[in-house]
């Protein structure tokens, strides 16, 4: 952990590694519990961005029908502009268990009220 203060650092990796335990055993409230009602995020998999929990609940279950994916927190660290970095091996399936991605990629979130308000993907 780098530049946010101690009490943040427990409290946000927390937050994130219980969102990612959540996504990988496919429990949506209890992913949707760690962000802001009024979330952005990412869509992956079609372009563009979805916004609050409908949003990504929407967009989950739809990915979720199309491919098996799974995402690990490797390391989680600070940008010093107050964001938080976590790097992820990412590995998706398609539904009869074929590999289709096997890669590390970076999720940049940002936080209000320690939950998840944004994330970002870069390659």
């Amino acid at each position: 952990m780098s530049t946010i203060e101690l009490t943040l650092d427990e409290s946000i990796s927390g937050v994130i590694r219980e969102a990612y335990r959540a996504f990988n055993a496919r429990e949506l409230d209890a992913a949707l519990a760690m962000m802001q009602s009024n979330v952005e995020w990412p869509n992956g998999m079609e372009g563009g961005t979805v916004y609050g929990h409908a949003g990504v609940r929407d967009y989950w279950t739809r990915q979720w029908n199309l491919i098996d994916p799974h995402v690990d927190p490797v390391a989680i660290d600070a940008d010093g502009s107050g964001r938080v970095v976590v790097s992820v091996h990412q590995v998706v399936r398609d539904p009869n268990g074929k590999l289709l991605l096997d890669r590390m990629v970076k999720h940049i979130y940002s936080f209000e009220d320690s939950l998840i308000r944004s994330m970002e993907i870069r390659e």
